[in-house]
């Protein structure tokens, strides 16, 4: 009788409602993160676990194959981010504008792509990317003049399939997310600005790109860790986690190799301490950057 009472009392009904969230939290989130940093000073193999201070740490700096993946995913996410802000950017406020018909059809078009698997859409990619001279992509370059070439095995071509891939499946989610933004902006603003004679221009400079600043931090913040994070992608359009001089390889990747391929689970939790460690300060100094830490003036 007591504890109906305490669920249905005023006080406890948050902490109730609440509490799911904590244990979930805690369970996977807070837990994992403080194995793995005690892992990461670890060697551990089956039936044995030996603490080794900070030689997976010191292993890390003097390998190269770390640094290639790092080198691989910053590449990665920077380019995420040239092409997947400005353009879902772009084209939310084209559907949003009175320029383009059946807006509910372009929206269905451009999002599709994000609702199928991404292991279907690496095959498909990889089968568009095939070396021989009968891929989609190489007929593509015949009809031009040029020669067939093997796309997945040169780093910079194997960068432009996985950025296209890219583009493909999540332009129609940053667009929606760019759409609510627009939503949210009061369009009295855009007829003052007409009125006072601000062409298109001018209007999307001063009125719509400071109110969707917001979002676009939102969207930033999200794709940096997305970027550094991708995983999948490559392991399908190489067809496992093997690429010619590791082109494909990833921080994940490279994770996944050690601790799963290779079994060197402290090993590869210091990698993946360090990419928690670049996403958090990547994150940190861009949102610092934006402004989102100081405090508003009253």
């Amino acid at each position: 009788m007591k504890i109906k009472k305490f669920l249905y009392s005023q006080k406890a009904a948050p902490y109730v409602f609440v509490l799911p969230f904590i244990l979930s939290f805690a369970i996977f989130w807070i837990y994992p993160l403080f194995s793995t940093v005690k892992m990461s000073f670890q060697t551990i193999l089956p039936g044995q676990v030996e603490w080794v201070g900070l030689d997976n740490y010191t292993k890390l700096l003097k390998d190269s194959t770390f640094f290639t993946a790092i080198k691989n995913s910053f590449t990665y996410m920077v380019w995420t981010l040239i092409l997947l802000i400005p353009f879902p950017m772009l084209f939310a406020v084209l559907i949003d504008s009175n320029l383009v018909k059946a807006k509910g059809f372009w929206k269905g078009v451009l999002y599709l792509p994000a609702l199928t698997s991404v292991v279907i859409s690496g095959m498909l990619f990889r089968l568009m990317f095939s070396e021989y001279p009968t891929s989609q992509m190489n007929i593509l370059l015949q009809k031009f003049g040029f020669d067939a070439i093997p796309w997945l095995k040169q780093g910079s071509t194997a960068m432009f399939a996985l950025l296209l891939l890219a583009c493909w499946r999540w332009t129609g989610v940053n667009m929606l997310y760019f759409l609510s933004g627009l939503k949210g902006i009061d369009g009295a603003l855009y007829e003052s600005a007409e009125i006072d004679g601000a062409n298109g221009w001018q209007k999307f400079w001063n009125i719509t790109m400071p109110l969707l600043k917001p979002t676009t931090i939102y969207v930033l913040t999200i794709s940096v860790y997305a970027g550094l994070a991708m995983f999948l992608e490559s392991y399908m359009l190489w067809s496992g986690n093997t690429s010619p001089k590791n082109i494909g390889l990833t921080i994940v990747g490279y994770l996944y190799k050690r601790g799963i391929e290779r079994n060197q689970l402290g090993y590869a939790s210091a990698v993946g301490l360090v990419l928690l460690v670049l996403a958090l300060v990547i994150n940190v100094v861009q949102l610092i950057c934006n402004g989102t830490f100081k405090k508003e003036e009253d």
